[in-house]
């Protein structure tokens, strides 16, 4: 029979375990170490690369071993924060799925929370939130419960979102990239193209404010978008336009965060969270390359 403190661990620490690891940098899988091999029966040698040895000793896990006290008073110090992982926060009304451009409802969903978030942080409107399909995690969440556990494995990075200020030709530059990489964004309306390379390419942008109201952006004006630190600092050339930005301006909040404190405020204004696929993107089929054919005219 295996010790109550072996069994705690499994059952118990995996999240402990991943929220403290959530504050060390993140390793690069290709140059992570490769699991070692198998052991073999007791004693025995295993050859691993640049003609490393080492001898193995097999130790079976059963009753024989006892409880470690030092384990258990480890792991009563996260079991707080483990319950506190599975505590309903709100409750959603479909799936949210993320593909497609603009990650689907998944990303419109945090796009979404970033938002309100920044907003209410602000105390004035934010124009668009915008934010990278690959820091999704989750293929989906289903209708139900949310907890933050969903969140967390959602978004298990610890990017903090940051609000700036771009000119209008610098934000339609960067509703240029957010179509053409397939991102996920809240605050504007975009017709788009696909090319025969399967490129997208933007054609139109409206504003769109959080009634619905539309507005055209005025190369001159000046709008307030908010991102993550990610997207700033190391996103890249394609990103550089973020960079041009003025009065860059931290939060103090993690997107995690951010979107768990949109479900909690969204339930207790009774608000449904459901999935939204509100025209955010809308692709112009009579001009496009579809799946290798001629534009439709």
């Amino acid at each position: 029979m295996i010790p109550k403190s072996v069994l705690k661990i499994v059952r118990s620490l995996g999240y402990a375990l991943w929220l403290l690891l959530l504050s060390f940098s993140a390793v690069d899988p290709a140059s992570a170490q490769q699991p070692a091999p198998a052991a073999s029966p007791t004693p025995s040698t295993i050859t691993a690369p640049r003609d490393v040895k080492a001898r193995v000793t097999e130790t079976l896990i059963d009753s024989s071993i006892s409880d470690d006290p030092a384990v258990d008073q480890m792991l009563a110090a996260y079991t707080p924060k483990v319950r506190a992982l599975d505590t309903v926060i709100g409750r959603l009304k479909g799936e949210l799925r993320k593909g497609g451009m603009g990650g689907g409802s998944l990303g419109n969903f945090v796009a979404d929370g970033m938002r309100s978030q920044a907003r209410a942080k602000l105390g004035k409107p934010i124009d668009l939130a915008v934010m990278n399909g690959g820091g999704l995690r989750r293929p989906s969440i289903s209708e139900g419960e949310l907890r933050p556990r969903d969140i967390f494995e959602l978004l298990p990075f610890e990017n903090a979102l940051v609000t700036l200020d771009l000119t209008g030709e610098q934000l339609l530059k960067l509703l240029g990239v957010v179509v053409s990489t397939h991102e996920a964004q809240s605050g504007a309306r975009l017709t788009y193209i696909t090319k025969a390379d399967k490129s997208s390419q933007l054609e139109t942008a409206m504003l769109r404010d959080e009634t619905g109201r539309e507005k055209e952006i005025d190369p001159k004006a000046t709008y307030t978008i908010v991102t993550i630190d990610y997207l700033v600092s190391v996103g890249g050339e394609r990103y550089s336009v973020l960079r041009e930005g003025r009065n860059t301006k931290p939060l103090g909040i993690t997107l995690r965060d951010a979107v768990m404190d949109y479900v909690k405020s969204e339930t207790a204004a009774a608000r449904e969270i459901k999935p939204r696929l509100d025209e955010r993107f809308i692709l112009d089929r009579a001009n496009s390359v579809l799946s290798g054919e001629a534009p439709l005219k």
